[in-house]
């Protein structure tokens, strides 16, 4: 057999690689839950724990971990990592000129 493999350079974003609507939000939405994923594990909370800081059931933090995001808007995440002891900042900025869209961008630090 002799076939050939097609090669795809994506994107930053691989939610809009696969032609997702609302792409910078669902990046936005994994990077957010990425981060209380992280909090939860650096602080050694079990699931049941995690879920009564942040007022939901055990099933929704499993959900959570395993990259279900759908019922979360941002705004609630955001909380979810405010009730986790992180502070959250949101700049806005004028978008680059060489850019012809405005985007939404997680930076973590």
């Amino acid at each position: 057999m002799n076939e050939e493999t097609e090669v795809f350079t994506g994107s930053d974003n691989v939610f809009a690689d696969l032609g997702l609507p609302d792409a910078e939000e669902m990046l936005a939405k994994a990077e957010l839950v990425r981060q209380i994923v992280t909090v939860i594990g650096r602080r050694r909370l079990t699931q049941n724990q995690a879920a009564e800081i942040l007022g939901i059931d055990q099933p929704k933090i499993s959900a959570m971990v395993r990259g279900k995001l759908a019922g979360y808007s941002l705004e609630r995440l955001i909380h979810f990592l405010n009730l986790l002891g992180r502070d959250v900042r949101i700049v806005v900025k004028a978008k680059p000129r060489n850019r012809q869209h405005a985007g939404l961008r997680v930076v973590c630090s």
